[in-house]
C-alpha cells in the first residue's frame, strides 16, 4: 500500500499516539513534525500490528520503527541477559546510528540501550547484557555468539525490528536472521524494513510475519526530487586530478571507491594535495572506523573516502555531494550510495565518474536505477565542473600524518586485558575458550 500524505495536513507526534516523555523529548531534539514514513507506521505499530515497511534511505524509518519499539517497552524493565526489544541491522556503523538516534528517547521513558557488533569486546558486551537491556540493537553474526554462549537470552524479546532486510540478504545473513527469530517468541510483534521485497526478504516476510501492514513511500527506485545527479565523462589521464579538485570543494563531501586499497590510495593523495580526508573500509579496525566517522561527523575531516561497507551504515546530515569515483556495479548500490546525500528533505548532488570505457555500463547502471542523470563532459579546472559540483583547487600544501602510537614489541610486558578485541582479533569467550570476532 503506497502511504500518502493526508490533505489535511501530517499528524504530530502526539496524534500519533506516541508517550507523552517522548514528545517531549522529539520536540527538545528539533523534531516538530513526523516524516511520512513515521505517521504512516507508528499508529499501527504502537497498536502492536506486525509491520512490513519500505521507504527510501534518508526518510526518517530509524526513528519510525525506533520510536514504535520504545513506546512498546515503557513502563517494563528488563531481566538479566533478556533483552524485551531487538533491533537487527547489517552493519557496524549502522547499529552505532541507531542506539545514537534512539537514546534521548530511550532515557526520556527510563530505558537502557546498547548494541552488540564484531570488532568490539565480547565481555564488555555480555556484561552489559548481564546488567539488563530493554532495546538491543545487534549485528546478525555477534548476536549469534551471545545466544550461543547463553550470554543473551531472547525468549522475553516482545518486539523485533528488522532494518535493511535487503542488506542482510545481499550479505548473506538471513540464515543467521532466521535462526535469532526462532530464538524470540512466536507471537511476538515484528516489524521488517527493506528497498525491495522480493526474493528471500520475501520468504522471511511469509514465514515470520502476521498479517503484516505494509507501509511503503515511494518506489525503491524512484529519484530523490531534492537530489540532482550528474555523470561526468572525463578521461582516465585526467580523472585522478579532477576527483583533487572536486575533494577541494566546501562542505561535507563522500567519495565512493570500489576496493579498500582503492580507499587508502586515494586518501594518501588527497592528503598529499591538502585536503584533509578520511578513509572507511572493512579492512579498518572498528576503532579506527569509528574514529573516521566520528571525524566526518564534526567537521574535522570534510571528506570522507569509503568502500560500500558505508553505503548504508552512514547517517551523517548536511552531506551535499556524493561522487561514485568508481561507478556502483549494481543499480541497488547507486541508490544506496546516492541516499547518502538528500536526506530528510535536504538537498543535495550525485556525481558518478565515467570514463570512455564505463560509459555503456553506466548508462544501464542509471537507467535500471530509475535516475535521470546530466551528462557532461569535464577537464581539471572547467567551469562546469566548479557549477556542478564546486570544485576548487587544492591547496597543495601536504597534511601531515600524526605519529603512530608507539607499541610494545612481541612478547615484552603483561599482554593488557582483552587486548585485540578492538581489532576483531581473538578474545575469549566466557569459560576460557578462545574466539575471533565475527566481521558484523
Amino acid at each position: 500500500m503506497l502511504w500518502t500524505v493526508p490533505e489535511t495536513g501530517m499528524p504530530s507526534f502526539a496524534e500519533l499516539g506516541l508517550p507523552e516523555p517522548v514528545v517531549r523529548a522529539l520536540a527538545a531534539n528539533g523534531f516538530t513534525e513526523p516524516f511520512p514514513i513515521q505517521a504512516a507506521t507508528l499508529p499501527d505499530t504502537i497498536a502492536g500490528r506486525d509491520l512490513l515497511g519500505r521507504g527510501q534511505t534518508g526518510s526518517g524509518k530509524t526513528l519510525a520503527f525506533g520510536l514504535a519499539l520504545l513506546s512498546r517497552l515503557a513502563g517494563g524493565r528488563a531481566q538479566a541477559r533478556a533483552p524485551r526489544g531487538l533491533v537487527l541491522v547489517p552493519t557496524r556503523e549502522l547499529a552505532t546510528q541507531v542506539v545514537d538516534a534512539l537514546a534521548p528517547f530511550a532515557k526520556a521513558l527510563g530505558l537502557t540501550t546498547t548494541s552488540v557488533v564484531g570488532g568490539m569486546s565480547f565481555n564488555r558486551q555480555a556484561a552489559e547484557l548481564q546488567r539488563g537491556i530493554d532495546l538491543l540493537v545487534a549485528t546478525p553474526g555477534r548476536l549469534t555468539d551471545h545466544t550461543t554462549q547463553r550470554t543473551c537470552d531472547l525468549s522475553q524479546v516482545a518486539v523485533t525490528a528488522i532494518d535493511e532486510a535487503d542488506r542482510m540478504a545481499d550479505m548473506g545473513f538471513l540464515p543467521q536472521v532466521r535462526k535469532i527469530l526462532d530464538l524470540t517468541p512466536g507471537d511476538g510483534q515484528r516489524l521488517l524494513f527493506s528497498a525491495t521485497l522480493d526474493g528471500d526478504v520475501g520468504t522471511l516476510v511469509r514465514q515470520y510475519l502476521t498479517d503484516p501492514v505494509t507501509r511503503s513511500i515511494a518506489s525503491s527506485t524512484a529519484q530523490v526530487e531534492t537530489m540532482e545527479h550528474h555523470l561526468l565523462h572525463v578521461d582516465a589521464t585526467a580523472k585522478p586530478r579532477v576527483v583533487a579538485e572536486i575533494a577541494a570543494r566546501e562542505g561535507r563531501t563522500i567519495l565512493f571507491v570500489r576496493t579498500k586499497h582503492g580507499v587508502d590510495r586515494l586518501v594518501k593523495l588527497l592528503r598529499r594535495d591538502g585536503i584533509a580526508a578520511g578513509a572507511l573500509h572493512g579492512g579498518k579496525a572498528q576503532n579506527a572506523r569509528n574514529r573516521a566517522i566520528s571525524e566526518f561527523k564534526e567537521g574535522r575531516t570534510p571528506v570522507l573516502v569509503a568502500t560500500d561497507v558505508a553505503a548504508r551504515g552512514i547517517h551523517i546530515d548536511d552531506v551535499s555531494l556524493v561522487v561514485h569515483v568508481d561507478p556502483p556495479a549494481d543499480p541497488k548500490d547507486y541508490l544506496h550510495r546516492a541516499g547518502r546525500t538528500a536526506r530528510a528533505g535536504d538537498s543535495g548532488t550525485v556525481v558518478t565518474m565515467v570514463t570512455p570505457t564505463e560509459r555503456r555500463d553506466v548508462d544501464r547502471l542509471t537507467r535500471l536505477a530509475g535516475v535521470r542523470a546530466h551528462n557532461t563532459e569535464v577537464l581539471p579546472g572547467d567551469a562546469d565542473l566548479v557549477r556542478i559540483t564546486g570544485a576548487r583547487q587544492p591547496s597543495g600544501v601536504p597534511i601531515v600524518e600524526p605519529p603512530k602510537p608507539a607499541q610494545n614489541p612481541r612478547g615484552s610486558g603483561r599482554r593488557s586485558r582483552g587486548a585485540g578485541q578492538g581489532r576483531g582479533g581473538p578474545s575469549r569467550r566466557p569459560g576460557g575458550s578462545r574466539r575471533r570476532d565475527t566481521a558484523a
